[in-house]
């Protein structure tokens, strides 16, 4: 499964070109990152590829996720996951019920989706928390929560905001290397967006800088 970036421009709208001709090949399991300053884009190419742009703003070029053109398709048929700085978990929900929100619509039966759901959680450290509120947990439990919801929708691509910007530093490197390890064992393709240097360290793979 690769995400490829072929020549992609992004216009503000009125006109100015904010990214120019970005040719990219994220490989299956790597994790490419997006560095440079605030407003250069960095997110509205993350909008980009999650078919979620802006009205206004005008995108060329070509996307292709696992062979699929990307262009035109709505964000629910384009098979990607993402992740941003905040665990964007339901407090009408308990963890459980959160997890089973991102279930993989393959998934049939009760039973299978309890068992998909309870393997998640027992994957991510969280087993026996099922019921809890997501109030109750720690930072790093909701982080880990946050990226097994997305991993059981079965994306064929990541796409990570700033994922570990508002971790605090014991955390950060675990939480990393959790969701880093996780893509890896699955051949996702990875395209993270960070301000941090120790990120693109930690991610190991190819760093592009936008200016």
């Amino acid at each position: 499964m690769s995400l490829i970036l072929e020549q992609v421009t992004i216009a503000r709208p009125d006109g100015a070109p904010l990214i120019r001709g970005l040719t990219l090949d994220v490989a299956p399991g790597s994790v490419t990152t997006v560095m440079g300053p605030s407003g250069v884009g960095k997110s509205t190419l993350l909008d980009a590829i999650g078919g979620s742009l802006a009205p206004g703003f005008a995108l060329s070029g070509r996307i292709t996720l696992n062979g699929r053109d990307l262009t035109g398709l709505p964000p629910e048929r384009r098979r990607i996951g993402l992740m941003f700085q905040d665990a964007l978990l339901f407090p009408h929900l308990s963890l459980a019920g959160n997890l089973a929100f991102g279930l993989d619509p393959r998934i049939r039966g009760r039973a299978a989706r309890a068992q998909a759901v309870e393997e998640a959680l027992t994957e991510a450290g969280l087993a026996g928390l099922g019921p809890r509120d997501p109030a109750t947990l720690s930072g790093g439990q909701r982080a880990r929560a946050a990226l097994m919801r997305t991993l059981l929708a079965a994306p064929e691509a990541l796409l990570l905001d700033e994922p570990f910007g508002k971790l605090d530093m014991a955390l950060r490197d675990e939480i990393r290397r959790f969701v880093f390890d996780h893509a890896a064992a699955r051949g996702v393709p990875v395209l993270m967006v960070s301000h941090d240097p120790q990120d693109a360290a930690a991610a190991g793979g190819p760093v592009v800088a936008l200016d």
